[in-house]
């Protein structure tokens, strides 16, 4: 296996730290702290550069709040100097990792995302299914506390078998024990969090398609699925999956949302209830707009809010058989 050493001063060189400047600010350039930044732009990077060259470089204490939107979540978002770093970071060690992910790890990455999961998965499920003849099912499996129960020895490890850089290794130390009092968790929110997240699960990815020989698999996150005609095989999968995070990642699945299902029941994914024949929207997000509508009628959103609100809630539901739903929402913002 090919590693790399010399990388650490490619991070701080300047093309590269402008670079992590324009993707920091990038849909936030009206933002306060933006513009603070970018009033004294050269000054600031250059005391980061500097930072990074003589290894004093300390990330600024995370901003926690808690975000219910449906469910509860803790944010932990990094100062705006603190995403140039991770920016610089990501721009060179993430080409090395990326190009040994699976296929079918669908989020976080170039040209990928939801769309692209629901499109592999209706794929998948026509050859799983002979065309949508026969019955076949699903194992459909999230990890439990995912981003709170990453172990940073064993991240580490993994990160090590690529990069042998100690200077890298320093940076990323910094990066992932900042607010952390404990040897796990990674804070939910930044950038290096979610490449982090796909490295560590990469090696889930490797077993059950190399070990496990599952052919019909995807990941996206922390949910993932494996579609297949025998139940007995993905029973026996299952135990395989449950034992090898245990042991190798210190992970457990969830055990409320990891389950076998028949794929003509439907199986919920990256935000939607997919069937045999259509598609729907997942209830949650459904009540989630319905209560913004709530919210605007009560003059707690202003129309302009509830309008970009709604652009969104469009761009999502277009991938989903809707009209129904969406003639519903429209008729329930019309109401006196």
């Amino acid at each position: 296996m090919k590693t790399h050493k010399n990388l650490y001063y490619k991070i701080y060189r300047w093309e590269n730290l402008i670079l992590a400047f324009k993707k920091a600010r990038k849909g936030k350039t009206k933002r306060d702290y933006v513009i603070d930044f970018q009033s004294r732009l050269i000054e600031n990077l250059e005391e980061l550069q500097f930072e990074l060259m003589s290894q004093t470089y300390k990330p600024r204490p995370l901003k926690t709040f808690i975000l219910r939107d449906p469910k509860t979540r803790k944010i932990s978002v990094s100062d705006f100097r603190d995403r140039i770093i991770h920016h610089a970071l990501c721009n060179i060690i993430e080409p090395i990792f990326q190009k040994n992910f699976i296929y079918d790890s669908c989020a976080n990455q170039k040209g990928k995302g939801t769309l692209f999961a629901i499109k592999r998965f209706k794929k998948f499920q026509r050859k799983v299914t002979n065309n949508l003849k026969e019955e076949a099912f699903c194992f459909k499996a999230d990890i439990k506390h995912y981003f709170e129960e990453v172990d940073h020895k064993i991240l580490l490890k993994i990160i090590k078998k690529k990069i042998t850089d100690k200077k890298v290794d320093w940076l990323i130390k910094e990066i992932i024990y900042v607010n952390q009092k404990n040897k796990k968790g990674m804070p939910l929110g930044n950038l290096t969090s979610q490449f982090f997240a796909n490295i560590y699960l990469n090696e889930l990815d490797y077993f059950i398609k190399h070990e496990l020989k599952a052919k019909y698999y995807i990941r996206y996150v922390d949910d993932f699925l494996i579609l297949h005609n025998s139940k007995n095989k993905i029973r026996n999968w299952r135990k395989q999956i449950y034992k090898f995070l245990i042991e190798k990642l210190e992970l457990e699945l969830h055990p409320q949302k990891s389950r076998i299902i028949p794929l003509s029941k439907g199986v919920g994914f990256v935000g939607f209830r997919n069937f045999y024949w259509f598609r729907l929207p997942q209830k949650r997000n459904i009540r989630k707009i319905q209560k913004k509508i709530v919210l605007f009628k009560k003059e707690k959103i202003p129309r302009e809010k509830l309008f970009y609100i709604l652009q969104g809630w469009n761009s999502y539901a277009k991938w989903a058989d809707s009209f129904n739903i969406q003639r519903r929402i429209v008729l329930e913002i019309c109401k006196n």
